[in-house]
C-alpha cells in the first residue's frame, strides 16, 4: 500500500510567552513580529512552501487574534484597494489560507507539548502529519519541512529535524542518538528528553520540526507525565519507536535556527530576516555598524 501524503500540519500556539512579558500580556507571543511578519506567519509560510494543505492551530486563552490574522479583513482590503495599494493587497491575499484550510482547537490547560498535539487528534484523523513548533524559526534557502517531506517520500516512518549543539548545552534539549551523525538522514536509535550531564547519546538536538504517524495519539492519550510534570511528546515518540517498533529517522538541518522563545534568539531573527530584504539590507547594515561602533 502506498504511503499517505503529508497534507496536514499542527501548530501548538497555546503557550503563555512569559519570557516576553509585559509585551505578551495581551498579545500572543506567536504574533510578535520578526521584521515585518508575525512569528507564526513565518512558520506557516514554511509549511505552505512544503505543500501543506490544512493548517491546524492548537490555541489557548487570549489567542483569538491568531485566528483573526488568518481570516479576511474586508474593511482593510477595501481601504487598500480604494487607495490603489495593490502590492500590499496582493501580498495579504497571497498569505491568506483558502476556505476550509485552517482549523482551530483549544488546549484548555497547559499540560505540555504532548498534550497540545493530542488535542489535535480529531482534526488530524488517521493520517501522518507534520508538527511545527512556532518558537523555532528555521532559516535556509530550502524550507526545513520541504527537506523532511522529501526524506519521508524515501524512507516513510516518522522523521525529526535535528541539528548539533555544543556538548555543554545538551541538557536543555531533546537529544537523539543515530546510526550516522554525519549523514543527512539517519535511523534514530535513542531519544532522551533533557539528558543530565554525560548521558546525552550525541549532540544532535530536536529542533521543533516533526513528521509523525497517527499512532502517536493513542500513546499520548495515556496522559503520562514526564519531565517537568508535563505530558512530553518525546516520551510517546520513544514508546512508538521502542514498543511499537515504528522507525524514526533524523533529518539533519544545515540552516540557521532561531529560538524566538528567548530574547536573544528573537532579536537575532529580526536582524537576519531584515537582511533578507534586498531593498533594505544595505541601509540596515549601515545602521547596525553605527550601533556597534
Amino acid at each position: 500500500m502506498a504511503q499517505q501524503t503529508i497534507r496536514k500540519a499542527v501548530f501548538p500556539v497555546a503557550g503563555l510567552g512569559t519570557r516576553f512579558l509585559p509585551a505578551t500580556k495581551a498579545m500572543p507571543k506567536e504574533m510578535l513580529t520578526v521584521f515585518d511578519r508575525p512569528i507564526i506567519q513565518h512558520v506557516v509560510d514554511e509549511a505552505k512552501a512544503a505543500g501543506i494543505e490544512h493548517f491546524i492551530f492548537v490555541t489557548g486563552r487570549n489567542k483569538g487574534v491568531i485566528e483573526d490574522h488568518f481570516d479576511r479583513m474586508y474593511e482593510l482590503e477595501h481601504t487598500l484597494q480604494a487607495r490603489n495599494k495593490n502590492k500590499i493587497f496582493q501580498m495579504l491575499m497571497k498569505d491568506l489560507p483558502g476556505p476550509g484550510q485552517t482549523s482551530f482547537t483549544r488546549q484548555q490547560a497547559p499540560l505540555g507539548l504532548g498534550h497540545a498535539v493530542w488535542c489535535a487528534r480529531e482534526i488530524v484523523g488517521n493520517e501522518p502529519f507534520a508538527l511545527l513548533l512556532p518558537d523555532m524559526l528555521h532559516h535556509s534557502k530550502v524550507p526545513c519541512l520541504s527537506e523532511m517531506i522529501d526524506a519521508y517520500d524515501t524512507y516513510g516512518g516518522n522523521l525529526i529535524a535535528v541539528a548539533p549543539v555544543p556538548e555543554d548545552q545538551t541538557h536543555h534539549y531533546g537529544i537523539v542518538g543515530v546510526d550516522d551523525e554525519k549523514a543527512k538522514v539517519s535511523r534514530i536509535l535513542r531519544m532522551i528528553e533533557k539528558p543530565t550531564s554525560g548521558m546525552a547519546p550525541s549532540n544532535l538536538h530536536i529542533t521543533g520540526r516533526y513528521i509523525l504517524q497517527p499512532e502517536i495519539f493513542a500513546l499520548l492519550a495515556k496522559h503520562e507525565s514526564g519531565a517537568g510534570n508535563e505530558i512530553q511528546l518525546t516520551d510517546s515518540m520513544i514508546a512508538l519507536m521502542d514498543k511499537e517498533r515504528q522507525p524514526f529517522y533524523a533529518v539533519r538541518f544545515k540552516g540557521q535556527i532561531y529560538d524566538c522563545g528567548s530574547q536573544v534568539g528573537f532579536l537575532a531573527a529580526n536582524v537576519v530576516y531584515a537582511l533578507d530584504r534586498s531593498d533594505l539590507a544595505k541601509d540596515i547594515r549601515i545602521k547596525l555598524r553605527s550601533l556597534i561602533d
